[in-house]
């Protein structure tokens, strides 16, 4: 009976710890995502035109509709929302424009060539497109070592072919997702402190 109540005791202060620290995972997906969406929203207007143009081209872009408004609204999103997880203010509200993104960035951008962002043929979850990518690779790897210094051109990463499928935005979209249901968690974000602020007025 003693070691049952002494499990039970620990048991319970572990839980009781647990929710204390349960902002921690919170803020770090937060710190994770913020940087991401920022820099994803200095690069649309950083490159306005070019970034318009893909947003609006048919052919070789996105097809989409008034897309000064669909470049403004994504950039913007991307660069006030990733600075409102940083500080952990208005998170539910942030995160829904970027999964509105997240999620036209998976059906309209990556979607075509699968799950993979890197193209790995080796993977189990490699389609077609990776597949015939490994090829090219070889391709390129019996260019470089012919025709340049190989060892200079590798000597800070190996050659890598994008695949540019949905990994990376459906991740995103998922830690996005966590944080519209959890928030941005207890003690280490400023929604925190004022909701505890206007709770007790």
């Amino acid at each position: 009976m003693l070691t049952i109540t002494a499990i039970k005791h620990a048991a319970a202060t572990a839980r009781n710890l647990l929710a204390h620290g349960d902002g921690v995972p919170l803020l770090l997906l937060r710190l994770y995502l913020a940087p991401v969406m920022m820099q994803a929203g200095w690069v649309k207007f950083a490159a306005w035109q070019d970034t318009v143009a893909w947003f609006g081209n048919p052919d070789w872009g996105l097809g989409l509709p008034m897309p000064e408004v669909m470049v403004f609204l994504a950039a913007a999103a991307e660069l006030v929302g990733g600075a409102l997880l940083a500080l952990g203010l208005a998170t539910r509200l942030a995160v829904v424009p970027l999964m509105a993104t997240m999620l036209v960035a998976i059906f309209f951008v990556h979607w075509p060539n699968g799950w993979l962002a890197i193209a790995d043929a080796s993977s189990w979850l490699a389609n077609q497109r990776v597949l015939e990518a490994a090829e090219r690779k070889t391709q390129v790897i019996a260019i470089l070592k012919q025709h340049g210094n190989y060892s200079w051109l590798t000597g800070r990463g190996s050659v890598t072919l994008l695949n540019n499928g949905v990994e990376f935005a459906a991740t995103y979209f998922i830690m996005l997702l966590t944080l519209l249901f959890y928030g941005a968690g207890r003690y280490l974000s400023v929604d925190y402190w004022l909701n505890r602020y206007f709770s007790r007025r």
